[in-house]
């Protein structure tokens, strides 16, 4: 994942900021102690979502510590207690950020450097997870070749990313899987994939790069192509919410589902808006910041 997914903070309760912030420093600390430190660099604010979700579903409740860390000695914070989920996100986290650095060399021929800095955590994660890693692989190696064909159909495009997501959900769910979970990591995947691809368009252009819009739309930058097809673009993120909220609907949760519910009702259509409002400007992760 990219760092796209993100809560919407104005409407964000104190107590869920509180419990989003401490499964980051939790997952922090996981990446480490299951990948070794290095990997650490590789952490996203969309695996502490993944990690909300999962413990959520999973009927697991999430212990919340007050501890120091290295980066922040003196003060001590609240950090979500390691435990079988936060394990198995973290190496999902370096699994995913491996393959999105090995991406980046197929596409812009840049990375190498980084993606070698995470190679041993990668095979830490992989020893530790391999019917996860073999997931990734073939649904990335999908994807591969459906850029390599320039696929101008974005449904189709997307599907790859849409797949491995839903893959993983059923591998870290297991007897909590169901058609409903499953449609919501589909959704969640698709998006992350369409949502980065529309923000990387002008960039894509310029390096002659694969990019579903480009290849579906094709202009002289993406606000351009929004103007010609903004509608069609708008249809295909409301047709993934709308899924997205149906599947939520069917799904169990075992404890308040206010923080999963503002990132996926608000904070995705929040992102897209910031995109389509001007694509050539890469969205950054918002830093939380909670006294």
């Amino acid at each position: 994942m990219f760092g796209y997914i993100q809560p919407d903070i104005p409407h964000m309760y104190v107590k869920d900021g509180l419990l989003y912030k401490a499964l980051y420093c939790g997952l922090c600390k996981s990446i480490g102690k299951s990948c070794g430190q290095a990997a650490r660099l590789g952490l996203s604010y969309d695996m502490t979502f993944l990690s909300a979700l999962l413990h959520n579903i999973k009927n697991t409740d999430v212990t919340v510590e007050s501890r120091r860390c290295g980066i922040h000695p003196f003060i001590k914070r609240p950090i979500a207690r390691d435990d079988e989920i936060t394990r198995t996100v973290a190496c999902l986290n370096t699994i995913l950020t491996y393959y999105k650095l090995s991406d980046d060399i197929e596409d812009e021929h840049k990375g190498r450097a980084a993606r070698q800095f995470f190679k041993k955590g990668f095979r830490r994660a992989q020893k530790l997870h391999p019917q996860a890693a073999a997931i990734v692989r073939s649904h990335m190696g999908a994807l591969h070749g459906l850029e390599k064909q320039n696929c101008g159909e974005i449904d189709r495009a997307a599907d790859p990313f849409g797949e491995m997501i839903a893959d993983l959900s059923d591998y870290c769910l297991g007897e909590f899987a169901s058609e409903h979970t499953r449609g919501l990591f589909y959704g969640i995947g698709k998006w992350v994939y369409l949502i980065d691809a529309l923000d990387d368009y002008d960039k894509d252009i310029k390096k002659k790069n694969y990019n579903p819009f480009i290849a579906a739309f094709g202009a002289p930058c993406g606000q351009d192509m929004l103007k010609e097809n903004g509608e069609e673009v708008d249809f295909i993120f409301k047709s993934v919410f709308a899924g997205n909220a149906e599947c939520l609907k069917n799904i169990r949760f075992y404890f308040n589902r206010d923080l999963t519910d503002n990132i996926i009702l608000r904070g995705l259509p929040a992102a897209t808006k910031r995109v389509m409002c001007g694509c050539h400007k890469k969205v950054r992760p918002t830093k939380i910041k909670l006294r």
